[in-house]
């Protein structure tokens, strides 16, 4: 059922589109103003927008152009009784999917919310089929960290210079090397992928060079490998700390020459492919202790990205939390669901060992089972407990004074108390053993108030 949204200052307007709406199975909501619509669009999911053009306040231009910025593909029908071509105009150009008069007309009103319904239905199944279709989404994240990587990729990705990204598990080094690709003179060609880590040391060779019939015994046939599959393209080798050294001096050899041979095989074969490497080891230190070769590591070094884990960029945690809901919602065809002030809290609280695809699979847990607005309650029930709370060295490590790391385990306790009694201050000073008037006064001190849900 599609879900449409009147904003409009006078009553029975509103009340006369939604009972029309109602008989054609549309579930309708109503706003009096501009600035009660934009708080609406913000929380809720909508199919279509009818918006009058004037009203006190915010207008339905105003509230045109700030709904478009938060959600695009939002369709806009303005009404207006004071409709002119110029006005029309105007709010086509701001983006209106379409524009009617009043009184309207019943036929064109119904036609009109079909089509805009029906449109915004597209365009949510085509964004959700080019997520299907390619593994290339979004780097989220406005902190420093995230801006400087950013920056290299647009600096870096037009060069064929090699790349090699650093990095915990589940940080997104595998996103920023599409990125890479992505935004290189090579993205009409292919991205091929070897996860070093996962391919058996005897198989590597022949995974990345291929194989000649009989080279083996398991080779019954001839297999063309991941360079000539990459070839004019990018070859990204991931975990390449895992690499066996034998497979390392061959991918030494061709990134000297440009050449390759099938193992098997006697005749070179030419390749024109860039190099992008992950890995999640310190390859400094797989140096010195003789696994990984010195002259390897600085061919496919010239340029160096390091993912900082999630932990490091907690501040990025709501606006990716927020785009993961979206696209988890947006997959299932589930209503929008929304993350309360205090669900944000406890997610950025969260020691996250698994990174970013750790967050995803919570997200999607908390999406599965929460109802429309996830609480800090929802968070600390569905998220995985063993990652739930920093470690205790990590809390000492935030603290240089013993008095300020007393106020805050001061703090904690009272915090957990309160909430575990629902904020009855009587019982909780008899509970832990302090005066009333001194637990009103830690809580004044801490600044401790009731959980928003």
């Amino acid at each position: 059922m599609a879900r449409i949204l009147i904003v409009d200052d006078e009553k029975s307007i509103r009340e006369t589109l939604k009972e029309i709406l109602q008989y054609e199975d549309y579930e309708v909501e109503e706003a009096e103003n501009g600035k009660k619509a934009l708080e609406m669009i913000k929380k809720f999911n909508y199919d279509a927008v009818l918006c009058d053009i004037k009203m006190p306040g915010m207008d339905g231009i105003e509230l045109l152009d700030q709904a478009s910025e938060m959600v695009p593909e939002l369709p806009f029908i303005m009404i207006s009784g004071h409709g002119t071509i110029e006005t029309a105009l105007e709010a086509t150009k701001k983006g209106a999917f379409d524009f009617i008069s009043k009184p309207p007309d019943l036929n064109k009103l119904l036609i009109t919310v079909r089509n805009a319904t029906e449109k915004n239905s597209l365009v949510i199944e085509t964004k959700v089929l080019k997520r299907k279709i390619t593994k290339t989404r979004e780097i989220i994240g406005d902190s420093p960290s995230i801006k400087k990587i950013k920056d290299t990729i647009d600096k870096v990705a037009p060069t064929d210079a090699r790349v090699l990204i650093t990095g915990e598990n589940g940080t997104g080094k595998e996103l920023v090397a599409r990125w890479i690709h992505e935004r290189s003179n090579r993205n009409e060609e292919s991205f091929v992928e070897v996860n070093c880590a996962a391919i058996p040391s005897e198989l590597i060779e022949s995974e990345l060079f291929g194989h000649e019939k009989g080279s083996f015994t398991s080779a019954h046939k001839q297999r063309i490998g991941k360079f000539e599959i990459a070839n004019n393209g990018t070859l990204f080798l991931d975990e390449i700390g895992d690499m066996s050294p034998s497979a390392q001096a061959k991918v030494l050899r061709a990134l000297q020459e440009n050449k390759i041979t099938r193992v098997g095989g006697e005749k070179d074969i030419d390749v024109n492919v860039r190099i992008v490497a992950a890995t999640n080891k310190d390859l400094r230190l797989e140096i010195e202790e003789g696994r990984f070769r010195e002259d390897l590591y600085h061919r496919i070094s010239v340029i160096l990205i390091h993912v900082p884990s999630l932990n490091e960029r907690s501040d990025d945690i709501p606006l990716i939390a927020e785009k993961f809901i979206q696209e988890i919602c947006e997959d299932n065809g589930m209503p929008r669901k929304t993350l309360t002030p205090s669900a944000l809290t406890e997610l950025r609280k969260i020691n996250w060992t698994g990174n970013i695809r750790e967050l995803r699979n919570v997200i999607e847990r908390l999406v599965i089972l929460c109802d429309s607005k996830i609480t800090g309650e929802d968070v600390l029930n569905f998220s995985n407990a063993s990652s739930r709370r920093t470690s205790s060295l990590d809390v000492v490590e935030q603290f240089e004074k013993f008095q300020d790391f007393k106020d805050y385990a001061e703090k904690v306790f009272i915090d957990s108390k309160l909430k575990k009694n629902k904020w009855n201050v009587a019982k909780t000073a008899q509970e832990i053993d302090i005066q009333r008037s001194h637990l009103y006064n830690k809580i004044d001190k801490y600044g401790l108030k009731r959980t928003k849900k």
